[in-house]
């Protein structure tokens, strides 16, 4: 169960954030803020506490916090973001996490390694790594080193098509997980119960489970259906602003 979430304000430049789909057009600051706002109702639906940092102008994709550090129940690790206009975003994560961690359990991926914390999905103690374009093989080994050093373990897994690995495949426990394109076969995942996801609503693969409650995006009523049909309370949101710069769900928060 997750007791605390923590959110940064989208900022005036996220027209300027990165895109592999430009077709989407830009960002509308202004419904950015609202959508934003609609997601951290959502979050307090699910019986947390929401930490809200301010914007940084500086850094278009700020407003995906969950790229800067993974929250594990055992130790903090400040990542090391693999896109260069990201990379210091990480600089003004660490002081908020102070507050819920001692220094002693924060740790840090250090270069050469890189690591996004969207290629990272933990499932129990357990925490699957994507090696994308963002987080590297040095990265990879590192975190998995921190993990083991706590009692946790983790294991790489390759990506070839998308962004990050959550992009495509989520966990919503009691080992159900949602998966699309090319993650349907991955042989990691064998043994989940598989809640496949078609190539028309692909980008809802990216939904996020918040003690019992899953929160998907607006729009996609096929996989909404089957995360109904197997007992879960749903929330949507809509993020269509976010997805203009290869954001979801899950990139707005660190949950813990």
């Amino acid at each position: 169960m997750f007791k605390n979430t923590i959110v940064r304000k989208p900022s005036k430049t996220i027209c300027n954030g990165i895109t592999s789909s430009p077709e989407l057009g830009q960002p509308n600051y202004e419904l950015a803020l609202k959508q934003h706002l609609a997601y951290i109702n959502a979050l307090k639906l699910c019986g947390v506490n929401v930490i809200e940092l301010e914007a940084l102008d500086e850094f278009p994709d700020s407003c995906f916090v969950e790229d800067t550090a993974v929250l594990t129940k055992k130790c903090a690790i400040i990542s090391n973001p693999g896109a260069q206009s990201r990379n210091k975003e990480i600089e003004y994560i660490v002081s908020t996490i102070e507050q819920f961690y001692p220094k002693n359990k924060i740790e840090y991926i250090k270069f050469p390694g890189t690591l996004d914390g969207g290629d990272v999905m933990m499932v129990g103690d357990h925490f699957y790594i994507g090696k994308s374009e963002r987080t590297n093989k040095e990265g990879i080994n590192q975190f998995i080193s921190i993990l083991n050093k706590y009692g946790l373990s983790g294991s790489e897994v390759t990506l070839d098509k998308v962004l990050h690995l959550k992009t495509g495949i989520n966990y919503i426990e009691n080992n159900n997980i949602l998966v699309s394109g090319e993650f349907i076969e991955k042989k990691e995942f064998q043994n989940f119960n598989k809640i496949i996801i078609q190539d028309d609503e692909a980008y809802a693969a990216n939904c996020i489970w918040i003690n019992d409650s899953v929160i998907i995006p607006f729009g996609y009523p096929q996989i909404e259906k089957a995360i109904l049909d197997l007992g879960y309370k749903t929330i949507t949101v809509d993020t269509s602003e976010f997805k203009k710069i290869d954001g979801g769900l899950s990139c707005l928060s660190l949950r813990f």
